[in-house]
């Protein structure tokens, strides 16, 4: 598998696989956040969009947001911690370890940066996600959970990494 930054021909099928890789969760979500989650070209201009593809072809596993300083898609961060969006595995790739080698991706690039912790916000639903994140070491972070709409509860994660 090849982890790299997406290129302008990735991002339409980048966002079909955040929509895919969303979609059971975004049934009671408007659908404008279903274009929300297929904005990838704007996810690429004020953040970082990273995917990971097979090592033979550019067909489109995953894909990670990363959220740098000064990125509008930050949310939770506080100054010189690290934030990631929207992973997102196609369904027919889930259990391959793309979600873990993304976020391994994330981890090493926030690490390499000395950032002290790293961390993201997630629909209490998402337990596979859950899952990747606390095999990587995060843990729950419940002071930095929060609602961005009545409807939508999200709950917060947090990797020390030390400085």
């Amino acid at each position: 598998m090849r982890l790299r930054r997406a290129c302008p021909e990735d991002l339409v099928a980048v966002g079909e696989v955040t929509v895919a890789a969303y979609a059971e969760f975004s049934d009671n979500n408007p659908d404008h956040y279903v274009e929300h989650l297929r904005g990838a070209a704007r996810r690429d201009r004020e953040a970082e969009l990273w995917v990971a593809t097979p090592d033979d072809s550019d067909e489109i596993l995953g894909t990670v947001t990363i959220c740098p300083e000064g990125s509008a898609w930050r949310e939770i961060a506080k100054p010189g911690e690290g934030e990631f969006r929207m992973l997102a595995v196609a369904p027919a790739a889930r259990g391959q370890g793309v979600g873990a080698a993304l976020v391994g991706l994330v981890v090493d690039r926030f690490r390499r940066e000395g950032a002290p912790a790293l961390v993201i916000s997630t629909l209490e639903a998402m337990r596979s996600a859950h899952r990747i994140y606390e095999a990587a070491g995060f843990v729950r972070a419940p002071e930095r959970d929060w609602s961005p709409t009545d409807e939508v509860h999200l709950i917060a994660y947090r990797l020390e990494l030390g400085s």
